[in-house]
């Protein structure tokens, strides 16, 4: 694919105080779940529920690349890293987030992060909906260790839980 049109840049950004002088730089939940769950939507339509989840993910995972490097790369201390990744998400209204559990030696984690922007406040489903916070986990936890990471979110609001819930383990090399 030599001809792309997107190759992700923080300049695709753009400069937000020059060009929304009167609105900024928020808006409305409503507004993002409505670009997601269309997305997801148009994806499944054409490619099935599998590879959307598969293209959610791997979005998810390169955007917490990408937001590591931008906001977290001179972190190195696992309680710097964990304290700047909750402060981060709530000043920018993505969730709270919390970790349960963290053995760094092992490379096991659990996290939760309620008030998230994907779920908190549908219906029950009788399914996890958060695959692009898998990735994005997965793409914060690797660029942080250096290490791959297999993430799994195994509570959901829309199964019933009041929180998402995130095991977050070092896939083991080979």
């Amino acid at each position: 694919m030599t001809n792309r049109k997107y190759i992700f840049s923080w300049d695709l950004i753009g400069d937000i105080e020059l060009g929304r002088p009167n609105l900024g730089p928020t808006t409305r939940i409503e507004v993002y779940r409505l670009l997601q769950y269309v997305f997801r939507d148009v994806l499944e339509r054409h490619f099935g529920t599998e590879m959307t989840d598969t293209l959610f993910f791997e979005a998810g995972k390169q955007a917490g690349t990408e937001f590591f490097k931008k906001f977290c790369s001179e972190v190195s201390d696992l309680n710097e890293f964990v304290t700047t990744l909750q402060d981060l998400l709530r000043d920018l209204s993505i969730g709270v987030m919390r970790v349960e559990a963290a053995d760094l030696e092992r490379g096991s984690f659990v996290i939760t992060i309620s008030e998230d922007l994907d779920c908190s406040g549908l219906p029950e489903l009788d399914y996890e909906t958060c695959v692009y916070d898998e990735g994005f986990i997965a793409g914060l936890m690797e660029s942080f260790t250096g290490k791959e990471f297999k993430v799994k979110e195994i509570d959901c609001w829309c199964t019933g839980d009041r929180t998402c819930r995130f095991t977050a383990n070092m896939v083991e090399q080979r």
